[in-house]
């Protein structure tokens, strides 16, 4: 039986490694790849930055399927309604997409499977935006969730090495299948520009990094001919204020699906064959196994981008203050090295993680005893990376809340950018106003004689802000509130443990459903 299929591209986007597309093209006559603007998840919220790399990937990707006689078809509305209509318009018989694990999305697909089902369509889901199927980590661990860095790595050393990446479709294999397209599909199904975002283009700053899956492969082909870099990589020793990237800047790639993590994992193990190598969890590899930890804790643990109801997250009584908020989010703290980071970010999209410790403790637990919910969001809106997973669970890892407890370590907001930036040139960059001042007084301009400030142009409380408080004294004060918190969270250890760790999960996912379900035969088995 052949059939008329819809791939439904989400974060995927790309053509290499893509099992769910291979899926759609088996006995298929005719394709509509598809890709649904959701109203729910792109608008004006999202950071211009961050709209501009995926319109850039959705060209790439409709390039790529036009060099293979196909097309990209960009859908405008919300896919529970825009789906039926699709399949009775085009008399679809099978939909195939990408596994995802967002509470959000396994909603939504389960709404879609369920409407795919009522028109007898085939649907056919696979796992590939990971390195493992994340449920399987869960049962391979009977069924609990996986707390800690080592204990995911003993259960993923279990489960053998990762599949390896499928080749991107040929003309060969779309030699039979057609797409039929008419002159009103280049209107009617558009690549998205910025104005239906809902951005001013007069406040575009200059692309960094091009979203896209030809871009992704590049980048990742110039970084494994760097083979020595690649092997004594520590993700520790890398700067987070240098003038260029002192990583791979890879993870918008991997985050867009512009990239497939299996890719970048298996070019890693070409690099190390036969050479001495970093190990996780400081190595590439440990990079891509902290982001399957976060991912795994995302599935497992209920409410996991709050604080309330999230079994393994420290209860903490943070402070709800619009000012110092603002302050943070705006580059107006007062402390060059913090504001200079989030000039970056808002300028960029990205921002080494380093950088991010920084920005995110000082937010915190360090100097503002603002909630990481509230980071959080700007993080989401702002950072080309932006993962669901990743971002609350490096959130509640910075601000110690959970995952992380040395919460006695606090981030110097002005000693460690020093560490690694002497002269101040990242804040010359990204603060120029402060680019006159010499480097012993950059990180504290405050310090510097009303002849220096006159002297650099910038004088502070006029031209540059104050500090909004005063590090020294506030993070000694907030050790002492963390202790409390803690004091008061051992009280309900035993009973939080055995919430997250004594219970087996139940599976409520797409995967799971679609797993159980006897399927006729053109059921596809998981990748």
């Amino acid at each position: 039986m052949t059939h008329t299929c819809i791939h439904w591209f989400r974060k995927g986007l790309r053509l290499h490694d893509n099992p769910g597309l291979m899926a759609a093209l088996r006995d298929c006559k005719e394709l509509y790849p598809v890709f649904i603007l959701d109203p729910q998840l792109h608008n004006k919220s999202v950071g211009v930055n961050r709209c501009r790399f995926l319109i850039g990937a959705l060209k790439d990707l409709d390039l790529s399927l036009r060099q293979l006689n196909t097309r990209l078809f960009v859908v405008r509305g919300k896919p529970e309604e825009v789906f039926p209509k699709l399949f009775c318009q085009w008399k679809i018989t099978k939909l195939t997409y990408e596994y995802d694990t967002e509470p959000l999305s396994l909603s939504r697909d389960k709404t879609v499977t369920r409407l795919a089902e009522e028109h007898g369509i085939d649907v056919v889901c696979k796992v590939s935006h990971t390195l493992f199927d994340i449920n399987r980590i869960i049962e391979e661990n009977n069924g609990k969730t996986p707390l800690t860095y080592k204990s995911m790595q003993a259960i993923v050393k279990k489960l053998g090495p990762p599949k390896r990446p499928l080749s991107a479709p040929s003309m060969e294999d779309l030699k039979d299948v057609n797409t039929p397209c008419s002159e009103s599909h280049e209107k009617k199904y558009r690549i998205p520009t910025l104005e239906d975002f809902g951005h001013n283009l007069a406040d575009l700053p200059e692309e960094q990094f091009p979203g896209g899956e030809q871009e992704a492969l590049r980048r990742l082909e110039e970084h494994m001919k760097r083979t020595a870099w690649v092997c004594n990589f520590e993700k520790p020793k890398t700067s987070p204020n240098s003038l260029s990237p002192s990583t791979t800047v890879l993870s918008p790639y991997v985050t867009f699906g512009c990239l497939s993590v299996r890719t970048f994992w298996w070019r890693l193990s070409d690099v190390y064959e036969g050479k001495k190598h970093s190990a996780p969890p400081v190595s590439l590899h440990g990079q891509l196994l902290w982001r399957e930890f976060f991912y795994t804790a995302s599935v497992g643990i209920s409410n996991f981008n709050k604080m309330v109801d999230n079994p393994v997250c420290t209860q903490v009584d943070w402070d709800i203050n619009s000012e110092y908020l603002a302050a943070w989010r705006e580059a107006r703290t007062g402390f060059p090295f913090i504001d200079a980071v989030m000039t970056q970010l808002r300028q960029q999209g990205w921002i080494h993680h380093l950088a991010r410790h920084a920005v995110a403790c000082f937010l915190t637990r360090g100097d503002l005893w603002i909630s990481w919910e509230e980071g959080q969001k700007v993080f989401e809106e702002l950072l080309l990376d932006g993962d669901w997973a990743l971002n609350a669970g490096n959130w509640q890892w910075l601000s110690a809340s959970a995952f992380f407890h040395q919460f006695f370590r606090v981030y110097s907001p002005v000693a460690f950018g020093k560490k690694t930036d002497k002269n101040g040139d990242y804040i010359k960059k990204f603060l120029p106003h402060l680019k006159k001042f010499p480097a012993e007084y950059i990180f504290e301009p405050w310090k510097a004689p009303q002849s220096v400030q006159q002297a650099a142009g910038c004088i502070v409380g006029k031209d540059y802000p104050h500090p909004i408080v005063q590090h020294e004294v506030v993070s000694k004060k907030n050790i002492q509130r963390m202790k409390a918190a803690y004091a008061k969270r051992s009280a309900n250890t035993a009973k939080s443990l055995s919430k997250i760790q004594g219970l087996k999960r139940k599976p409520s996912s797409s995967v799971d459903m679609l797993k159980k379900k006897k399927k006729n035969n053109t059921s596809e088995p998981l990748l």
